[in-house]
């Protein structure tokens, strides 16, 4: 079956509640899930939102990475710079062989004996965060003062980032991600990172010392550019990510008491519990975003060489063919196969140590403050609607 324009629908927004995705979505995914999409610039693609479909074309070859063959499905003021090749360094938006020399870098470095190793380190962490909170006394912004600088110290040790930089950072990557951001805001927020990285590396080669960034450094395989944009990369995915989901997922557990209830009564579940709010809550609701290379046949849907398709993960991770109940939030199913963190070649790097921080953070804040509650009616709590990461905007509290 092959798409007109005129059945083209426009990517969905509006959410019902905090933690579901656009109705719309569910719809779509029982109805056609590979839907012919109506893109911002005009040009049609498709929305892909059946689990089965969005595994396929995740790890087809024959679907493509390269920045400037994509499109987005919401309205970027970088719209236009995209239709450029990445810069060097930003794997994340090229194809192999040029991906597969830096993903095996980083692969060297991401490794799940290193993420383990790091664990009493973010046991640490978080409990200095912790006795900061106590000591500050409710209420608070648990995103201020919990969700966010948790993973933005874990990630700067890791690279190798000055701690005492995170405002420059963060204010740069909210800039960055905000759908919101004007054209010369977002160039000021790269401008402004790149001069840092570039600050930073020339001490690195100077001085080296037992971090990420030196060791890709050492290997003398990269450029500064390279390094700086990998660094980039690595510091915005490394601290947004898994705060926005300390953040929501706080959120998510205080309205689901029962949910909570179950963890605290069988710590056992913090596995189950973290996949299970990966899946559940969808931080990922633009994209990816992938380009057809050929004509390709997708679920009897022919999605032709040049058309761009863009992936709800969401809709995937809900999708009953694969989640049984799937808008239920259930702590103790089993739900391995989410694709929160992608599938195929551009899976996540991160994805262990966004785990370990997950597993680690949710229980020691529940330990500590077993009558943590919301302090608002969570009408009232603000979501990053606009944003390319979604989450919430600060999550007060009180205990």
């Amino acid at each position: 079956m092959t798409q007109t324009p005129s059945e083209a629908i426009t990517f969905p927004t509006g959410r019902p509640g905090p933690f579901d995705p656009p109705e719309r979505l569910a719809a779509l995914r029982a109805e056609r899930p590979v839907a012919p999409l109506l893109y911002p610039d005009g040009r049609t693609g498709w929305l892909v939102t059946g689990h089965s479909a969005v595994r396929a074309i995740l790890s087809d070859p024959r679907f493509s990475s390269r920045r400037e063959l994509l499109n987005v499905p919401v309205p970027h003021p970088l719209l236009q710079e995209m239709r450029h090749p990445a810069e060097p360094g930003l794997f994340i938006r090229m194809d192999p062989p040029d991906h597969t020399r830096y993903r095996r870098q980083l692969t060297a470095q991401f490794t799940v004996r290193r993420m383990k190793a790091l664990e009493p380190r973010i046991a640490e962490i978080t409990r200095e965060h912790l006795d900061a909170m106590e000591k500050a006394g409710p209420p608070l912004d648990l995103v201020r003062a919990f969700a966010l600088p948790i993973p933005s110290l874990v990630i700067c040790e890791l690279l190798g980032v000055p701690y005492a930089d995170r405002d420059e950072f963060q204010r740069a990557t909210a800039a960055l991600l905000s759908l919101e951001s004007s054209l010369e805001e977002i160039r000021a927020a790269i401008g402004g990172i790149a001069a840092f990285f570039a600050r930073l590396i020339a001490l690195k080669r100077a001085d080296p010392a037992d971090d990420l960034l030196s060791g890709l450094i050492e290997n003398g395989e990269l450029t500064d550019e390279e390094l700086g944009n990998v660094g980039l990369l690595l510091l915005v995915a490394g601290h947004e990510t898994t705060a926005n989901m300390l953040g929501i997922g706080t959120f998510a557990l205080l309205e689901h008491p029962d949910q909570l209830a179950a963890l605290r009564a069988d710590p056992s579940l913090i596995d189950n519990a973290v996949e299970e709010l990966l899946r559940h809550l969808g931080i990922i609701h633009i994209g990816p975003m992938r380009a057809a290379l050929e004509d390709v046949e997708v679920e009897g849907e022919l999605i032709r060489a040049g058309e761009v398709v863009t992936i709800s993960v969401p809709a995937a991770n809900r999708d009953p063919a694969r989640f049984p109940d799937p808008d239920r939030l259930d702590v103790t199913r089993p739900a391995s196969g989410h694709l929160t963190f992608g599938h195929g070649l551009h899976q996540c790097l991160g994805q262990q140590l966004a785990r370990v921080e997950m597993r680690i953070a949710f229980p020691m804040l529940f330990d500590r403050f077993p009558g943590l509650r919301l302090a608002v009616p969570a009408e009232e709590v603000a979501m990053r609607d606009t944003m390319t990461i979604y989450g919430v905007r600060a999550l007060p509290v009180e205990w």
